[in-house]
């Protein structure tokens, strides 16, 4: 899955382990939740972190919603869940990658 290059210009807020937005391990890097969507480290600045690809997830059993177990993220228009170390969202009767 490739991930869109769109630098997120005049963010004055440091990310980090003490920074108090979730963090969420994403492939080789960090993502962090912020006004609802999320942030990477890059090159000395943050890039937004959103997938360029529909790759749905279809092995997925586990119904996500309220009191699932797993992390919910606000993202954009929908929330993603946190499993098994990377993002899960609803899409047309299954899950996707993000």
């Amino acid at each position: 899955m490739t991930q869109t290059h769109a630098a997120h210009t005049d963010h004055d807020h440091a990310h980090g382990a003490s920074c108090g937005h979730v963090a969420i391990p994403h492939g080789d890097h960090v993502d962090y939740v912020h006004d609802g969507h999320l942030h990477r480290v890059h090159d000395g600045h943050y890039d937004e972190c959103e997938p360029a690809d529909h790759t749905p997830h279809d092995t997925h059993e586990h119904q996500h919603g309220d009191g699932c177990g797993h992390v919910s993220v606000p993202h954009g228009d929908h929330v993603d869940y946190i499993h098994d170390g990377h993002r899960h969202a609803a899409h047309d009767g299954h899950y996707d990658e993000h």
